[in-house]
């Protein structure tokens, strides 16, 4: 495990273990910027946020960050056809869209990680059948280094092909909470629902903190 993974790692256990805050810490990485107000020097920590992207969706439409613009949003990772972790996830995740469902201030963005099998209509098959419709909730594919260097170098989320995994595929069941500055505020394990309870409570506070 890389030293982005091990501290993202650690990122994780925090968000899971605090169970009541104010407000969210933000994940990745940081630098400080001098910059010059009213003639003082301070210093501003910049951090790293989600970069440009476009995508096909379910639909055949592409969407893209600008999307996403003003909006909290949760990303995740999957394929289609995954034999193992997949759905335990997305039933998780229905709890975040089933609470959120309407609310202008909340997307979802599931990126699949085949490349080669999940296309617009399979996806779109894939969210009749999780009873999802409209736009609150993407899914969305991209060429293979598109996806792939987002979830390691942005999401800080390992994914890959491996022929020996159940699906041909190999990715970590992280949910993703991304503010409207596009910076990560939080990460958590799709496929345990204390988690993603604390994601839900996590999302109340952000969108507390985001209308200050």
């Amino acid at each position: 495990m890389n030293k982005a993974y091990y501290l993202f790692a650690l990122a994780i256990v925090f968000t899971a273990c605090k169970e009541r805050r104010r407000t969210l810490p933000i994940f990745g990485p940081h630098q400080p910027v001098e910059r010059v107000v009213n003639g003082a020097k301070i210093v501003d920590t910049v951090y790293q946020t989600i970069p440009a992207f476009k995508f096909i969706n379910q639909d055949s439409a592409v969407i893209s960050n600008h999307d996403l613009d003003g909006k909290i949003y949760v990303a995740d990772f999957f394929f289609t056809s995954c034999p193992s972790i997949c759905p335990v996830m997305h039933r998780n995740l229905m709890k975040v869209y089933e609470k959120y469902k309407g609310n202008d201030q909340v997307m979802l963005l599931s990126h699949t990680i085949d490349y080669k099998y999940d296309l617009p209509h399979v996806l779109k098959k894939y969210a009749l059948k999780l009873g999802v419709d409209g736009p609150q909730w993407q899914f969305v594919r991209g060429t293979k280094d598109s996806v792939y260097t987002l979830a390691k170098k942005n999401y800080l989320v390992s994914v890959g092909e491996d022929g020996q995994a159940p699906g041909g595929y190999v990715h970590q069941g992280y949910l993703v909470l991304v503010d409207k500055q596009k910076r990560v505020r939080g990460a958590y394990d799709e496929t345990d629902a204390k988690q993603v309870e604390q994601l839900l409570n996590d999302m109340d506070i952000l969108i507390a903190e985001e209308k200050k």
